[in-house]
């Protein structure tokens, strides 16, 4: 629940008296470690969305709502139930019984404080029996007193539900144990002595180059690509919740803190909003949002290892989430202009504020920055199924189209498609079939999978009838056209797509054909929004026509 394993927060000074973060210095370049001084990275370890926003002078008498007022609002009644007098109420009533072992104490011995979050700390501690004797573990101490809603309740709960499943992947927190008395909850875990990847950061002045911070990034990426498979959403990605094993510069890196965590199928959309707010997402903010949040959470890690500052910044956490709804991040300003364009590419591809022209974890490992990389797994993209069946379900003219789209692939795009044709398992002749997609996700099947409902939906997938399908059809299948669009070049790709349509598929149709084909009634309206999609010199499909097929636009007129 938002608790880091970190050193305590006592060794970054705050000033207790206010909730603003130390403002932006017009001189950055003044400044010894420039990502310390304009970037208060720390400031969510005391504060967090749910804190009041200071009061500040306006320019204009009538400002557009704050977008902070309903956030903070949500975020509050997550953790404390809250009377209409705005006392929080007490939590008679809940049952706080985890059905964990009872005998802590018996087992472990607690040790000095190693963090605080805000909910409670984590300890080191000595295993005194079982598997794990004389070890020394890490304990995450929630009180149940800090329990004050079911919804808190859940959190640990399920938090406790998912260590246990997804523990085991090598850039994943170890899990060991739980256990419960009257008075807490105790989460025995893998002791990181490391620090955080925050601490790196400051500690290198603020900034990665761009071989380590690449290798930090596929560590993130491979056990991001990971949880997602098993359609768990982390909701929390920041530097303090990345912990170095040891003090080697080059130990492994372990993800940490599933408090805020959920499960989320690929054709279901979450709603409620938590998390940090310079990490958070634009979709998280409009309460619609998928494993697609992380990815940005992600891009915003990126940016910072890469130059030292954040891509969002302003004084107030209201300003923050204006910006990260608004702005765009700056690539002018050093040392953007010195790195390499793959890299730029990177993480642009990641702070792409439509969420649908963002790179998924297993595409974001085939990227040209990554690809290459011999520590990069790539997993089982699971969005490839949505694609797949949309594509078993569209009309054979918008096939034919994504044929010749398929046509204008990239190296790379190519390569995390072969990757994953390739997971599915293809047969000695080189065919998959729609079973393949569900025998693939058996073998990396976890009890997370099972309570994400993910493998319902990859039944949905290998329940079609459908004849086999050979490599270069699974590409067409597999593309998703917006991440293309959201790609360099977009217009000139469309183009020579439409070239390769114009030889092999373009064909006469007529207006009632193509209403047939996108599935609308025939009526005079449709007849004239169909208009521009067909050329009146030999009645093929226009070039507008083709890029609105290929993304499945329907063409049913607005009411």
């Amino acid at each position: 629940m938002g608790i880091c394993h970190g050193k305590p927060s006592e060794e970054r000074p705050e000033n207790p008296n206010s909730e603003e973060a130390p403002p932006i210095s017009s001189t950055p370049k003044q400044s010894k470690f420039p990502f310390y001084s304009p970037s208060p990275l720390w400031i969510s370890r005391k504060s967090s969305p749910a804190t009041s926003t200071p009061l500040r002078i306006l320019k204009r008498p009538f400002p557009p709502p704050s977008p902070a007022k309903h956030i903070k609002a949500l975020i509050a009644r997550r953790h404390v139930s809250v009377k209409p007098n705005g006392a929080a109420e007490g939590s008679v009533g809940l049952d706080k019984s985890f059905g964990f072992s009872k005998n802590f104490f018996a087992k472990y011995e607690l040790r000095e404080e190693v963090g605080r979050g805000h909910f409670g700390y984590t300890s080191s501690a000595v295993a005194k029996k079982g598997e794990i004797k004389g070890k020394e573990v890490a304990v995450k101490v929630i009180p149940k007193s800090k329990m004050t809603t079911a919804i808190a309740i859940e959190d640990v709960r399920r938090e406790v539900k998912m260590l246990r499943a997804l523990s085991g992947h090598k850039n994943l927190v170890e899990f060991y144990d739980a256990c419960e008395d009257e008075d807490n909850v105790y989460i025995v875990m893998e002791l990181c002595k490391g620090g955080e990847l925050l601490d790196r950061i400051i500690a290198r002045g603020g900034k990665y180059n761009e071989e380590d911070a690449k290798a930090v990034i596929i560590q993130i990426l491979n056990v991001v690509s990971f949880c997602h498979l098993q359609g768990v959403v982390h909701r929390d990605l920041k530097p303090e919740n990345f912990l170095f094993t040891n003090k080697d510069e080059k130990a492994p890196l372990k993800v940490i803190d599933f408090g805020l965590s959920d499960y989320v199928r690929p054709d279901e959309r979450l709603n409620d909003i938590v998390g940090s707010a310079y990490y958070v997402a634009p979709e998280v903010l409009h309460r619609s949002y998928g494993t697609e949040a992380d990815m940005w959470s992600i891009g915003v890690i990126a940016y910072i290892l890469l130059c030292g500052s954040r891509p969002f910044w302003a004084r107030t956490e209201s300003a923050i989430f204006r910006v990260v709804l608004k702005a765009d991040p700056s690539f002018d300003e050093e040392p953007w202009p010195t790195l390499s364009p793959e890299a730029r590419d990177f993480v642009k591809r990641l702070l792409n504020k439509d969420y649908r022209k963002r790179m998924t974890a297993a595409q974001a490992l085939c990227h040209p920055w990554i690809c290459g990389s011999p520590d990069a797994i790539v997993q089982l993209d699971i969005s490839i199924f949505k694609l797949v069946k949309s594509f078993i379900c569209t009309t054979a003219l918008r096939k034919a189209a994504l044929r010749a789209l398929a046509k204008t692939l990239m190296p790379h795009e190519i390569s995390y498609l072969r990757e994953q044709f390739s997971i599915l398992g293809p047969n000695k002749k080189g065919y998959i079939s729609m079973q393949s997609f569900k025998s693939a996700m058996m073998k990396n099947s976890t009890e997370a999978m099972k309570d994400s409902r993910v493998l319902d939906f990859a039944d949905t997938v290998s329940a079609l009838h459908y004849r086999q399908m050979h490599f270069e059809e699974f590409a067409a299948a597999a593309i998703s056209v917006l991440l293309l669009e959201g790609s360099n070049g977009w217009d000139q790709r469309a183009r020579q797509a439409y070239d390769l349509f114009e030889k092999d598929g373009n064909r006469p149709i007529m207006i009632e054909e193509l209403a047939s084909e996108l599935g609308l009634s025939p009526s005079a309206p449709v007849h004239v929004v169909l208009q521009d999609w067909i050329r009146h010199s030999d009645g093929k499909l226009s070039f507008l026509g083709f890029v609105r097929l290929v993304h499945g636009l329907s063409a049913r007129p607005k009411v």
